[in-house]
């Protein structure tokens, strides 16, 4: 099956800055992707790349279209959650949802109306009624409402307390879960998406410096919880990172065999945020 993005060295220059330097990936059918990295790393320049938002040097395919010559017909394929939504704010809800079901032919009236029942909003209210968390919860509805082969979430519930954050993720793999919906998250609340990801790709200054799936990370990143006495032995093994836990050190290894480190300490599986760190700590080294 073709792959639903494909990006062969792709950058992107704002005058002598660079928000994208060569940069390769591809997100395969049914997948949900995180597109993780810290501010000012490329995230969101690769988003707009990615929907016909900003030009690009290179190569990018998205749904067999190229975005920057193709955005209308893209667009009737993706859905974009920002993570601030923008709808006017003297439009009523039951406006807007009318509003998206005359513009978009896959939306659903009765599944944003079932998500907006789980909320507060009342059809009846104005935008600018609401508060901040409720214009996200606005805006998600009527995005999830739309089916499509791509979605793309940038920070999607920002503003919003856990409880609906809980919510909104629980929902999003009930709905696509089985489904060719390909998704990709970017997002700072790394561990409330790591359980819902397949794969992973970290961004830095404009390069991807990670690109693997979710089931390869064990085989890849082992942590071990070392001793006191055992840190020399260890550190021969020239871990990744390193960091201090409970009187011991908890070190990070890339492309070490297990068997190798099971003297060492007790071997974990990383946790995205710990190889996050670790990748990001090391390239600023």
């Amino acid at each position: 099956m073709n792959a639903v993005v494909r990006a062969n060295g792709v950058s992107k220059h704002y005058g002598k800055f660079e928000a994208l330097n060569h940069v390769s990936f591809s997100i395969e059918p049914g997948s949900i992707v995180g597109l993780i990295g810290p501010n000012g790393a490329g995230k969101t320049t690769t988003l707009k790349a990615l929907l016909g938002l900003t030009g690009f040097e290179g190569e990018l395919n998205v749904m067999g279209l190229d975005p920057r010559r193709g955005r209308h017909e893209l667009m009737q394929k993706v859905c974009f959650i920002a993570d601030v939504g923008v709808l006017p704010r003297w439009l009523k809800v039951s406006e807007a949802v009318d509003y998206i079901e005359g513009v978009h032919p896959g939306f659903s009236r009765e599944k944003a109306q079932a998500l907006l029942a789980e909320t507060d909003i009342s059809p009846r209210q104005k935008v600018r009624q609401l508060s901040k968390g409720m214009v996200t919860q606005l805006h998600l509805a009527l995005v999830m409402a739309i089916d499509v082969d791509l979605l793309v979430l940038d920070e999607p519930t920002l503003g919003l307390d856990i409880l609906y954050r809980k919510t909104f993720y629980e929902r999003l793999v009930s709905d696509y879960f089985d489904h060719n919906t390909s998704i990709v998250i970017s997002t700072h609340q790394v561990e409330e998406i790591e359980s819902l990801l397949t794969h992973l790709l970290f961004i830095d200054s404009g390069r991807i410096v990670l690109d693997i799936a979710m089931d390869d990370i064990a085989d890849q990143f082992t942590e071990v919880l070392v001793s006191p006495e055992q840190i020399e032995q260890a550190m021969a093994h020239h871990p990744i990172h390193v960091r201090d836990m409970l009187g011991k050190k908890n070190m990070l290894f890339e492309h070490q065999e297990r068997e190798t480190l099971a003297g060492l300490g007790e071997l974990h599986t990383p946790s995205v945020a710990d190889l996050f760190v670790a990748k990001m700590q090391r390239r600023s080294v």
